[in-house]
């Protein structure tokens, strides 16, 4: 995790170089070779767990959405030589992101979800990696962190899904999800809700928490009311956490206008 607006992560033992974005081209490419490795992947699970065909076409489809995204946002912010050692492992969290979202209507057998916590929790792993690589290797940049916190936001979003396609937790769980989302739609109407967030070790964690509990939901041993109350216990500490930055931004508002 890398210090971003609702993702948020402490700076690390080494200081942090401001490093430029990559380049189009450089996306482009790391996108294509992404692609193609999730595919193959897609090609194996889809196999082994008899999926019928939409499946891919789902994952095809969304790694087209997704690497669209992502090449226009490096053309909003892009120009360093390479893509980064740092960008490629959350590009890697990306691609298992678009492999559970295909697996959204995929079914409900023991197998599928134990496939799912697998591929989220090798997610999760490597969401510990990115910034701390970033952070070592001087490749720091508000590209990374933004790419970083918006694939954060779509694991939680699709995990939500999936929490409530096996029947771990009610439709409700869904906004756990939706937060980040909402967030950014407030803003459209308040100017004051777009104002930067300072890095936040309680915004680190408690969407490392979020997943975590995602994952223990979707656990096949773990059943209802149980899977639930852990539902619930991260969706409040979800809400609790953009209550207190929307505070803090109603604060700073307050005060700039006092100022004036």
């Amino acid at each position: 995790m890398r210090s971003a607006s609702h993702a948020a992560g402490p700076d690390g033992p080494h200081p942090a170089r401001p490093a430029s974005p990559p380049a189009v081209p450089n996306v482009a490419w790391a996108v294509a070779l992404a692609s193609v490795a999730t595919v193959a992947l897609a090609l194996v699970i889809e196999q082994s767990f008899v999926l019928d065909d939409v499946f891919l076409w789902r994952v095809l489809l969304l790694l087209l959405i997704g690497g669209s995204a992502l090449v226009v946002l490096a053309a909003k912010h892009g120009h360093a030589k390479s893509f980064g050692a740092a960008n490629a492992v959350t590009l890697a969290r990306g691609a298992l992101t678009t492999v559970l979202f295909a697996l959204l209507g995929a079914g409900t057998h023991a197998a599928v979800a134990w496939l799912i916590v697998s591929i989220a929790v090798v997610a999760l792993i490597l969401d510990g990696v990115d910034g701390r690589l970033a952070r070592r290797r001087g490749e720091v940049s508000d590209f990374g962190a933004r790419f970083d916190m918006e694939t954060d936001a779509l694991l939680i979003l699709v995990m939500t899904g999936l929490a409530w396609q096996f029947g771990k937790a009610g439709p409700w769980i869904v906004l756990a999800g939706a937060l980040r989302y909402a967030f950014i739609a407030a803003g459209l109407g308040f100017a004051w809700l777009r104002r930067a967030l300072p890095s936040s070790r309680r915004r680190q964690t408690i969407c490392v928490i979020q997943i975590v509990s995602l994952v223990a939901c979707l656990l096949p041993p773990v059943a209802p009311p149980f899977s639930s109350w852990i539902a619930l216990v991260g969706l409040l500490l979800l809400l609790s956490s953009f209550a207190i930055d929307a505070a803090w931004l109603a604060r700073r508002t307050a005060a700039a206008r006092i100022s004036e």
